[in-house]
């Protein structure tokens, strides 16, 4: 419990909740991007 209060009441915790959440949704973004250009056929240059 005194995990959760820190987390979401400290300066520290809060910061590090808004790392957490920054790299699930760039990972997401990633995945999402890397995905998409797999699925294109290769340019001819």
């Amino acid at each position: 419990m005194k995990l959760w209060q820190d987390l979401l009441s400290t300066d520290y915790g809060l910061l590090s909740l808004a790392v957490i959440l920054f790299m699930l949704v760039m990972a997401a973004w990633f995945v999402r991007f890397f995905l998409q250009k797999m699925e294109q056929p290769p340019s001819k240059k």
